[in-house]
């Protein structure tokens, strides 16, 4: 069985920390699993050595799309018959002092809510002026049909296609034309062989920044023409905040149960929606879902796109 975790930063915290002992004069205190432990790649060790997993035990750090590249990456293993299943997911933990200094530093914190902390982040609304950290994991099984089946597992959707580019634009910003986002829902689509009009339900990226929000709307104006304004959506992001890295399983894990329960989760704190946001993006309260197919949707820094379809079973 093989290990695979997409993770933006790895153990930031843990790091952080042990360079605040060794600046402080204390560096008898560091720990002795400094270099294992900041090592990213020890995240999937830690697992595969836990369970006694000895299959193949990776990492992918894509920025915000690691773990939904480590999800597409476990769906083209089982394809290709490398082996039948995987433990796959995403993790971080990207609240340390420093990290938090450099998110300030660039101005894409939401700074108008530490009052009201509940409401900060707010994808799509036109009062919206950055995102709130968060942290987690989330992590599936992702394995062959039949060996699913043999085992009497709960299959809760099928991963139908993945597609990711870059780009190759800026390291934070996203192009204004929004084409390669829609090229990477069209490629995961194409895979999945449906037509746009397929997709019931996207998971969007929405990370409650003035321009994330305003392109990913673009990109989808273009990816599925007409039928946008048809298409439900929400930003999980509303709920949980940003967890970096781990965002995309996040999403998944969502969108598969939003499919299963045929309940969509809602955007919350879209109060005032930006006018070139003007898509359906299920405002504030759950809505009834009845879909096959959904589309889970990441962008990271780097000019990263990610996609992923997902088929309810």
């Amino acid at each position: 069985m093989g290990v695979l975790i997409g993770s933006g930063g790895g153990p930031q915290e843990f790091t952080e920390e042990q360079y605040r002992l060794y600046y402080s004069g204390r560096e008898r205190q560091c720990s002795v699993y400094t270099i294992p432990t900041s090592t990213i790649g020890t995240l999937a060790s830690e697992i595969s050595m836990k369970f006694g997993f000895r299959g193949p035990s990776h990492i992918v750090s894509t920025g915000c799309t690691s773990s939904t590249d480590a999800l597409g990456y476990a769906f083209r293993n089982i394809q290709w018959g490398t082996l039948p299943w995987m433990l796959v997911g995403g993790v971080d933990a990207p609240i340390a002092p420093l990290i938090l200094r450099g998110f300030m530093v660039m101005r894409i914190l939401t700074t108008k809510w530490n009052h009201s902390p509940e409401r900060g982040s707010r994808p799509f609304s036109k009062d919206r002026d950055g995102f709130v950290l968060g942290e987690g994991a989330w992590f599936f099984i992702a394995e062959d049909y039949d060996h699913a089946r043999a085992r009497g597992a709960n299959v809760y959707g099928e991963i139908a296609g993945y597609s990711s580019t870059c780009e190759a634009y800026h390291r934070v910003r996203l192009e204004e034309c929004g084409e390669e986002p829609a090229y990477t829902m069209l490629g995961a689509i194409a895979e999945a062989g449906v037509e746009p009009h397929a997709i019931g339900y996207i998971n969007y990226h929405g990370t409650s920044t003035e321009l994330n929000d305003r392109i990913e709307t673009r990109a989808a104006r273009l990816a599925f023409n007409g039928h946008a304004y048809r298409l439900a959506g929400s930003s999980l992001k509303s709920l949980i905040g940003h967890p970096q890295g781990a965002c995309g399983a996040a999403g998944v894990a969502a969108t598969l149960l939003a499919m299963r329960d045929r309940v969509a989760p809602p955007t919350i704190n879209l109060d005032d929606p930006d006018p070139e946001c003007d898509l359906d993006y299920i405002a504030n309260e759950a809505r009834p879902l009845d879909c096959e197919y959904a589309l889970a949707n990441c962008i990271a820094f780097g000019s990263k796109n990610s996609a992923l379809v997902l088929r309810r079973i």
